[in-house]
């Protein structure tokens, strides 16, 4: 169901992204399987470097199972995520999949300007660019103001040095109490 627009969508990056097509040129014929459950799908690499959906049943060289709550993490290119994916097969296949994972980009302002030119998908790209920028700003600059809040206007939090010092007293209070300890039980043996 899913599997033709998500070829098309994959061979639309790797024709935008020049370089990519040549990479899976020693690959092709083979069959690789994505599993997110509960779909499954799986794609041959052709002789130009672009991918054919295929049945997900079909015997596959390399296949990679991802949990569907990595997926936002994926796109939004959080390389911690990569490591949640679980890849069995063609070793060298997998290594060149996660390459392109990580490398392929969205032209978005080449696929805009069809609709609207060049000049206005560029200043649309660039005015989602910078507004995508100034919230990731203004979440950062919140979350400072909180965080600074939290441990200087009404302590909840307490800051690393501060912990530190506690750690400190406490063994410090610890190491009182054994040597407390071992006097008073001197003491009384001695009684």
């Amino acid at each position: 169901m899913f599997a033709q627009p998500s070829a098309a969508a994959l061979n639309h990056l790797l024709v935008q992204n020049g370089w990519a097509q040549p990479r899976l040129l020693r690959f092709a014929g083979k069959t690789v399987r994505f599993e997110i459950a509960p779909f499954s799908f799986a794609y041959v690499i052709l002789s130009d470097g672009t991918l054919q959906a295929t049945g997900s049943e079909t015997s596959a060289d390399a296949v990679l199972n991802i949990a569907p709550s990595l997926l936002p993490r994926l796109l939004a290119k959080d390389e911690l995520a990569h490591a949640g994916i679980e890849g069995s097969g063609d070793a060298a296949l997998l290594t060149e999949i996660f390459y392109l994972s990580r490398n392929l980009r969205w032209d978005m302002a080449e696929d805009l300007s069809r609709v609207t030119g060049d000049i206005a998908a560029e200043r649309i790209v660039q005015t989602v660019d910078g507004t995508r920028k100034q919230l990731n700003d203004s979440v950062l600059h919140l979350s400072q103001a909180a965080a600074e809040y939290w441990t200087e206007e009404r302590p909840l939090l307490a800051k690393p040095g501060q912990l530190a010092a506690f750690s400190a007293s406490v063994e410090t209070l610890r190491d009182d109490l054994a040597r407390l300890a071992l006097r008073v039980k001197r003491l009384s043996d001695t009684n």
